[in-house]
């Protein structure tokens, strides 16, 4: 379900945005943990969780994270790496992964949850590499050498997948022979 694409400064990957959820502390898996749970639970009352579990892009750069809703490219959130304090992939939920960031404009905390099936671990570092990267103030070449880590470690599961096809397809082989 993830695609990571690089361009110069920026990576970009498509994932399952599972909501937001205000919170009440900037940091901690407890608090990925309450809000995952959060928006399981419904309420009629809350917009935000209206548009959960579409398909977004996140666009990753060494200023901030922006998502994207996927088939109308509308903005949904911006958000300056300087206001975020937490990333993590949920222990009870491996492909769930999110990050805890400040709004902009007031002192409250926003945690966003995500979904991705192969890469949620890869896509934590990367958002984390950038954030310590940014704090540190590298320049473009910080943020090629992340695209490049993150390229190579969907080029090892794309090839373990591609193994998997070809014994899939191997044993498909032999069964029609069989028959004949």
């Amino acid at each position: 379900m993830s695609d990571i694409v690089e361009d110069e400064s920026d990576i970009s990957f498509t994932v399952k945005f599972l909501g937001r959820v205000q919170v009440v502390r900037p940091s901690g898996l407890q608090i990925l943990e309450e809000a995952a749970e959060r928006l399981k639970r419904p309420d009629k009352f809350n917009s935000e969780k209206a548009a959960k579990k579409s398909k977004v892009h996140i666009f990753l750069a060494m200023g901030g994270i922006d998502i994207l809703e996927n088939k109308t490219k509308y903005l949904l959130y911006t958000c300056p790496l300087s206001t975020v304090s937490f990333c993590a992939v949920l222990r009870s939920s491996p492909k769930v992964f999110g990050f805890v960031a400040q709004h902009p404009a007031s002192d409250l905390y926003h945690c966003y949850l995500f979904q991705s099936q192969k890469f949620a671990p890869v896509l934590v570092s990367v958002i984390g590499d950038t954030f310590r990267a940014s704090k540190k103030e590298h320049n473009v070449r910080g943020g090629q050498d992340l695209a490049v880590e993150a390229l190579r470690h969907k080029n090892k599961v794309l090839q373990r997948e591609n193994k998997e096809l070809k014994k899939k397809l191997a044993g498909n082989n032999i069964y029609e022979t069989m028959q004949v």
